[in-house]
């Protein structure tokens, strides 16, 4: 996409209107000094197919579930406005919901490995009789949760007075007073004037069974283990409802939901000699519309779409999309910044997102010949690639997620900001915004609109040389490396993202 004169022609006068965006709510904030615990930093944020639910996961191994409240009390206003066909404009609320313990440190004591707790995915299922379904996994194992309501009940009381019983055993759960005639809910009398029966205790009535509340449960009904001898990097939900794929380093396997003890190869880019090894699967996703066919990225910047119905073990791509590297640009740092580290499908499946160190791509599905468009996220940083690698930084995975109508798409960046950019034809929406309650304060920062080369602008200035944990960019913005916001999710259906600033949840809409 490249915003030429021909193009712009033909599009809308500078394509559709860019967002405003505002805040909506912030769950658990950092108070000023507050010292966070690493295993309460958020690793892991996901919609569900509807947008009602949102989960979230962290490094301690938990799984935290959101719903949404706004929408409850507004459903028949909401259909009648749907009918006279006006926009519905309403402030997206979500509360807390459950939350539970997904996984627990383990140790394989084949290997000598530690293995983490921290959950690196979440992927909603597709519900059924009022029950959330949900998969997550840490780097070794997958688990199939179900979260429903349980009605909890207790036995009533007996309608007995223990100070008049003859027998030996003593009447359990009796509390009874004697001084006045009280009656119990269950329509028993407390008074002493029992009727005695013959051996001389009084007459029992069937204690009745009350419901006392109603409480979320949280069960595990499936666990998919040892299938990986690499760290998972992702899982996937098929769109026939039955299936899903995890993908390690080397490895894509096929499960179905139902069986946990089994799963099939699929993909296996493992050489011979691991000496050969040239490149690593860092993300996979099922198409949403073809059950047949899935995408998986590489170390080496490039995506491969494979049809299941070619062969068993899809070890040939059906396409490859890839960008030529641009004659003399190749330098020591080159194949680490090209890694991706997401993949997005489209909600059409016409478009993959792919997002590397410095940019996010768009791909369309039928043209393998390079992407679509290029979204320079952070360029400022080419500078201080050197410094990236001293502080391991230039390893950071960003994700990346569209917008349900295909019209924009986002992604974190360091000091807590996050990137909204048009991909439309003819829009130059292109919103720098902050993970806290005035998103918008950052405006001075503007990113790069959508080009296909990768070349440094003009302008960018390098200073503060000395410093290792962060940037300068051209307009003079200071960005920390230390804070940098990883994890983002968009609406399915609405202009609402919601992103994970360390351990605090920030939602906002447009």
């Amino acid at each position: 996409m490249n915003n030429g004169g021909a193009e712009a022609a033909v599009a809308p006068v500078g394509g559709p209107q860019p967002l405003e965006w505002k805040f909506s709510q912030v769950f658990g904030e950092r108070t000023a000094g507050e010292e966070i615990q690493d295993v309460d930093i958020i690793s892991a944020i996901e919609f569900n197919r509807t947008g009602d639910h949102l989960a979230t996961g962290d490094r301690g191994g938990r799984v935290v579930l959101f719903e949404r409240t706004d929408t409850q009390d507004h459903v028949g206003h909401r259909r009648d406005l749907e009918k006279m066909d006006y926009p519905i404009n309403r402030h997206p609320l979500f509360r807390y919901k459950t939350e539970f313990q997904s996984h627990e440190p383990e140790f394989d004591y084949l290997k000598s490995l530690e293995i983490e707790e921290k959950i690196n995915k979440i992927r909603w299922c597709q519900s059924a009789y009022g029950a959330l379904s949900l998969l997550s996994t840490n780097d070794k194992t997958i688990k199939f949760w179900k979260v429903q309501e349980k009605q909890v009940k207790k036995v009533c009381d007996l309608n007995v007075d223990s100070t008049k019983a003859m027998g030996n055993d003593p009447i359990v759960g009796s509390s009874i007073s004697t001084s006045s005639k009280q009656y119990m809910a269950n329509g028993g009398c407390t008074s002493n004037d029992f009727s005695l029966l013959s051996g001389g205790l009084p007459s029992l009535r069937l204690p009745m069974v009350t419901t006392l509340e109603t409480n979320l449960m949280a069960r595990c009904r499936r666990i998919y283990s040892h299938a990986h001898d690499y760290h998972i990097n992702s899982i996937s939900n098929n769109s026939d409802g039955e299936t899903f794929i995890s993908a390690d380093d080397l490895r894509i396997n096929l499960w179905n939901l139902e069986i946990s003890n089994q799963s099939f190869n699929i993909v296996d880019v493992k050489p011979a000699n691991m000496e050969d090894l040239t490149e690593v699967i860092t993300s996979a996703e099922f198409h949403p519309i073809h059950c047949n066919m899935l995408a998986y990225s590489s170390s080496k910047g490039s995506i491969r779409l494979i049809d299941m119905r070619q062969s068993a073990l899809c070890d040939t791509h059906s396409k490859l999309f890839e960008e030529q590297e641009a004659p003399g640009s190749r330098s020591f740092f080159t194949d680490i910044i090209a890694s991706i580290s997401d993949i997005k499908f489209a909600k059409d499946g016409r478009h993959i997102l792919s997002r590397d160190y410095l940019t996010l791509k768009l791909w369309d599905i039928n043209m393998d010949s390079g992407p679509v468009a290029t979204f320079q996220v952070h360029e400022y940083l080419r500078p201080k690639l050197c410094d990236l690698y001293e502080n391991d930084s230039i390893f950071d995975k960003f994700e990346c997620c569209l917008s349900g109508d295909g019209l924009r798409v986002a992604t974190g960046s360091y000091s807590n900001l996050f990137r909204v950019f048009g991909c439309s034809e003819g829009s130059k929406e292109a919103t720098t915004l902050e993970a806290n309650k005035n998103p918008m304060r950052r405006q001075g920062l503007t990113a790069s609109r959508p080009s296909r080369s990768l070349a440094s602008p003009s302008g960018v200035v390098r200073r503060g040389k000395g410093a290792d944990n962060s940037a300068v960019d051209a307009n003079g913005n200071t960005f920390d490396f230390t804070t940098k916001l990883l994890h983002l999710a968009w609406h399915p259906t609405e202009n609402s993202i919601a992103c994970a600033a360390s351990n605090s949840l920030y939602m906002y809409y447009a």
